[in-house]
């Protein structure tokens, strides 16, 4: 699966119409950034039941503003519509995989429960 480009016009349905969104904040002149890229685009093929998106923050200041991203690339994940990871960093394939799989370990539900708690 090719990855989504996320925009301010279309983030809102991109996450309510999916339970699992990962995104790739970057910028075309940044090295880390095109770096990563083919990584990004590889780990995407092996997860069809993710959408893997990318944010332009020269072209989405708006949106990369929202996620506070001040370093590039920046990876953000939503689960069932809650941010549950944001960091700057590119990271190995390997790595990238262990970050999904723990994505998709955490308990949404618990998640959800300690913070209407807090």
């Amino acid at each position: 699966m090719s990855t989504v480009e996320l925009t301010a016009a279309n983030f809102d349905q991109v996450v309510s119409e999916n339970d699992f969104v990962i995104i790739d904040f970057w910028a075309d002149w940044c090295m880390p950034c095109r770096q990563f890229a083919p990584t990004y685009e590889k780990v995407s093929g092996n997860h069809d039941d993710i959408v893997f998106a990318s944010v332009d923050t020269e072209a989405e200041q708006q949106l990369a503003a929202a996620f506070d991203v001040r370093s590039i690339p920046t990876l953000a994940v939503i689960r069932d519509k809650t941010v549950i990871y944001a960091q700057p960093g590119a990271l190995p394939e390997k790595t990238l995989e262990d970050l999904i799989q723990q994505a998709r370990d955490v308990d949404m539900d618990k998640l959800k429960e300690e913070a209407q708690e807090a």
